[in-house]
């Protein structure tokens, strides 16, 4: 299933699932048993979930429907918990590591390393991307994430695909000047990823994509476009660390809760900074990016000025 927040046409911000061409409303279709936000129906999605396919059986039931042409989707899950985004595609960290003049350390083959992003800063799809005052080097980051939808701690590898509720897609927007120059302190990335992460435009189950299954990857295509032309494309079965080996490595020592966002990094090629400045020049205002992945949609964003 494919679940969304969605802004009814008299400003109404509710949550809910796809169902052919239209959205229903979770709290109006259950006439109150499903909360009104998808962090509230995360924090117990399995008991949820049954009332969900209850509901989805009787297709003679319109209350809380919504045509798709009538709503404006909104980041699927506004408020995560947290935000830890890894650098797992080893095309990514070789080809963005040695544009810099660096090879890739050993640590990075032994474990899977990532960040904490501002969880407060997502955006949605069709949201403006407003562009740091600062910031001359913008650039976007083809990712997929993961959604948490059980409390755990200390995750097995083995066991982590039970935690998974679903996924979506995740554009790391990235100020690579700001960037650059304060790593060097030895922290960040700080404010060079501070500003905006945008997620969508649908959570799926992660049932959905099981057609597409290799073992414990997903042979999906992701794509980026700019302003329509394709510059990026990979696939998620090219992946040195799978979502199971994040997810143990996040629990280590720490219990992650439901609402958590896990990034996979960007995919090999899914940058400004891999394809070079001769390849397309960093994002301005008025730029349109389209990230496309299998199964799980396109996700759009525009590029503003501060202020518009």
């Amino acid at each position: 299933m494919k679940f969304c927040t969605f802004e009814t046409k008299e400003g109404f911000i509710c949550s809910g699932w796809v169902e052919g061409d239209q959205i229903a409303d979770m709290n109006q279709a259950s006439k109150g048993l499903l909360p009104d936000n998808m962090l509230d129906f995360l924090k117990e999605y399995e008991r949820h979930m049954e009332v969900v396919k209850s509901i989805s059986r009787d297709r003679e039931e319109k209350e809380g429907r919504y045509p798709i042409e009538d709503v404006t989707l909104k980041a699927p899950l506004p408020n995560p918990t947290s935000l830890r985004d890894f650098y797992a595609f080893e095309e990514h960290v070789k080809t963005a590591r040695g544009r810099r003049g660096l090879d890739v350390v050993p640590e990075w083959y032994e474990i899977p390393v990532f960040y904490f992003s501002n969880h407060l800063a997502i955006v949605g799809p069709g949201e403006s991307v407003v562009k740091p005052e600062e910031c001359k080097w913008l650039d976007y980051e083809l990712e997929i994430a993961c959604v948490i939808g059980r409390e755990g701690r200390n995750i097995r590898a083995e066991e982590a695909e039970e935690y998974i509720f679903g996924y979506c897609i995740m554009n790391d927007w990235s100020a690579r000047d700001l960037q650059r120059k304060e790593m060097k302190v030895g922290l960040g990335p700080a404010k060079g990823k501070d500003f905006a992460t945008s997620l969508g435009p649908y959570i799926v189950t992660k049932d959905e994509l099981e057609p597409f299954r290799m073992e414990n990857r997903f042979d999906l295509d992701m794509i980026a476009r700019v302003n329509g032309k394709e510059l990026s494309r990979g696939n998620l079965k090219d992946i040195y660390y799978s979502f199971p080996q994040m997810i143990e490595r996040a629990s280590r020592d720490v219990t992650l809760y439901p609402g958590d966002v896990i990034g996979s990094g960007t995919v090999g090629s899914g940058c400004i900074l891999e394809l070079g400045t001769d390849v397309h020049r960093w994002l301005e205002p008025g730029d349109e990016v389209e990230l496309e992945i299998t199964g799980l949609g396109k996700l759009r964003n525009t590029i503003a000025e501060r202020g518009e």
